[in-house]
């Protein structure tokens, strides 16, 4: 078949279950006013190197991407199998300004360079000063409706228990991917494979 996004001929957008499964970006950010948000996003990513970035998408101003702003800061904490239903519970609509942290059995720890904390119980993080945010403005025109927010990796927190041999053991932390529908994949050592690249191709 061919799925035109306009004539809706199946009743769920596949695009999600295509594009999979996706990194989640579990985001903690903190206002001006020190109110901290914990949210997950599955359209999230490293989006570059030397200087590290990554990104999160947002549908609508929602409190991740307007703390950032804010505060100029956000960390992304890596969700894992073990903390998946912690992770789902901080995807709750939460009164404004409320922290999901206690809401999910979450411990927030001290981040090293930036003021939002940490998830204590996730095995890394990601601290990230805000670089910009990209509204995703439709071919049609109109107002944007979704926000690219960008953030450059100041420092980085690895679970000394994960690292082997000075390299991240990726698959022992089960990370969990977001797939479509209510998908979603886990991770782990049985999954991975190496290739090394063509010569000349680059790292």
């Amino acid at each position: 078949m061919h799925y035109d996004a306009t004539d809706k001929s199946l009743p769920h957008n596949p695009l999600k279950a295509l594009v999979a499964p996706r990194p989640i970006g579990w985001i903690s950010a903190m206002s001006k006013a020190g109110a901290v948000n914990l949210a997950p996003y599955s359209y999230f990513n490293a989006v570059a190197s030397d200087p590290d970035m990554v990104m999160f998408s947002s549908s609508g101003r929602k409190d991740a991407m307007t703390f950032a702003e804010e505060g100029g800061e956000f960390v992304c904490s890596v969700a894992t199998y073990d903390l998946r239903d912690a992770m789902n519970a901080t995807s709750a609509p939460l009164e404004r300004g409320t922290s999901e942290f206690p809401f999910a059995g979450l411990t927030p720890a001290p981040s090293r360079r930036v003021r939002p904390p940490r998830v204590a119980e996730s095995p890394a993080a990601i601290e990230c000063r805000w670089v910009q945010t990209v509204p995703l403005v439709p071919i049609e025109g109109g107002e944007a409706n979704h926000f690219l927010v960008i953030g450059q990796v100041v420092s980085v927190y690895i679970d000394d228990r994960f690292i082997k041999d000075g390299r991240v053991d990726t698959g022992a932390m089960r990370p969990i991917q977001r797939g479509g529908y209510f998908d979603y994949f886990a991770v782990g050592p049985e999954n991975r494979f190496e290739l090394k690249r063509p010569p000349g191709a680059g790292g």
